[in-house]
Order: C-alpha cells, then structure tokens, then sequence
C-alpha cells in the first residue's frame, strides 16, 4: 500500500482529464440533454459545455472539482491538459482517469476496511496524499535518492531549497525525523553524508537526543569508536529515562 493512497491524488489531479473548455474557434454548445445547464461566465455570458468527461459527473460543475484537484498537487491545467481542454494528449490525463476510479473503489472499500459506517469514515482525495505536490514522495526519501546519483552537496542544497520553498505548508515534513531517516539510510553504505545531513539537523534541532543517537552510529561506521560514545552521551544526557541509549553506552564504552 506504500504508494495506493498517493496515487490517488495523481489521479484527481489528472482528473482535470475532462475539461471544459472547447477548442479554440470553437462555438459554444448546448448540454446535451438530461445534462445540467452550464453556469454563466462572466457578464451573464454563458460558460461552454463540458466534453469528453468520462469518469467525472456530467452533471456538476467541472471547474471547482479541477480547481481543487490543481491545488492539492500544486500544478496548474497545463500538468494535464493542451489548449483543447477535451482532447487525451496528455499521458498525465489519461493516468488521472485511472487513478479517478481507484480513489472511487478505495472510498468505497475503506468503510469495510476500517469497520466504521460511511458517515464515520475519512474519505481519500487528491490532498490526502500530495499535500501540495504533484509527486508524493517523502522528504527523505527525495534526499537519499539526490545524494545517491549526485552527492551530499547537491542533496543538502535540494533541502535548503525545498525548506525555503514549503516550510510550513503541508508537502514535507521538515520535523528532527526527517533528517534522521536520512541519516540512518545513508549510513552504512556513506557515513561521511550521514554525518552531513545529522549534524545539519542539530542545527535545527539541537535538543535532538535522536539526531546524536543517529550519530553515534554513523561515527562507530567510520570506525570513530571515541567520536561515537561522546555522541552518545550527549543523547543519553538529552534523554536521561531511556535506559535503552544508557545501556548501549555502557556497552560501547566496554562495561
């Protein structure tokens, strides 16, 4: 299930599949019949039918759903649609039409799943996953996988810079556990950018008895066996009731 949910907030955002605007030079239609009248535009003018809709209502409003969809994954129309809104250029569109019906069968199973009624149970959408992103990949892992083909320099810059562009918002989580995951992932195989990331995270977070548990791990990689038990005391010293960091420094330490 890693990615089921997220997919699903691809698929809403391709939901913008079945747009509503004609091709240019295009006249105006009428809703076909049994269909609801489109809203009026500005001025009283009226707003074109939409075509080709295929998994979305033929009989709502079209735009407020590809506005909802568009802010979930922080895109605009362009990430699935051309200049004919109705045509399945896109590839993104098409997958948005697939991802639509699992959403649909997801809702449809989750009150079953969790054993509540519907009324009771938390419906997936586009936001439940992307959170602002058009793809749903955690922080950490968007680091590790930089820092595995380009480096540490040019990882720990993607975080400044994702830092700078969402902190506060929903798409990542900037917490001390981001960093740390970063850290334990690289550390067997390059304890030398484990030690970049965590230290970066003391930075942050300096209270962290994780961040130098983390450490300390990295450094007895690096076979440091000093520079690993002072970062260990100093965990065990930011979190004195864990028994489980003073007995590993005891052990590090021989007793």
């Amino acid at each position: 299930m890693k990615r089921a949910y997220l997919a699903i907030a691809t698929i809403l955002l391709c939901a913008s599949i079945a747009s509503a605007q004609p091709p240019s030079g295009g006249g105006q239609q009428g809703a076909p019949a049994g269909q609801a009248q489109p809203p009026a535009g500005r001025g009283g003018q009226q707003q074109p039918a939409p075509r080709n809709l295929q998994i979305l209502p033929k009989d709502r409003p079209v735009l407020p759903a590809m506005q909802q969809i568009a802010q979930a994954l922080g895109v605009t129309c362009d990430y699935c649609h051309v200049q004919d809104r109705a045509a399945d250029d896109k590839p993104t569109k098409k997958t948005a039409r697939q991802m639509l019906l699992l959403v649909r069968d997801i809702n449809e199973k989750l009150p079953s799943a969790v054993s509540k009624s519907a009324e009771e149970t938390t419906a997936v959408n586009c936001t439940t996953c992307h959170r602002g992103v058009a793809i749903p990949k955690t922080l950490a892992e968007i680091l590790v996988a930089t820092d595995t083909t380009k480096g540490s320099k040019d990882a720990i810059q993607q975080y400044w810079d994702l830092r700078k562009q969402y902190f506060g918002a929903a798409a990542y989580d900037f917490s001390e556990l981001s960093l740390v995951t970063v850290g334990q992932r690289l550390t067997s195989d390059k304890p030398d950018d484990a030690l970049a990331f965590l230290t970066l995270n003391t930075e942050f977070f300096p209270q962290s008895s994780r961040t130098y548990q983390a450490i300390s791990q990295a450094q007895l990689k690096k076979n440091d066996k000093d520079a690993a038990i002072k970062a260990l005391e100093r965990a065990a010293a930011l979190d004195p009731q864990n028994q489980g960091l003073r007995r590993q420094l005891d052990q590090l330490k021989g007793q």
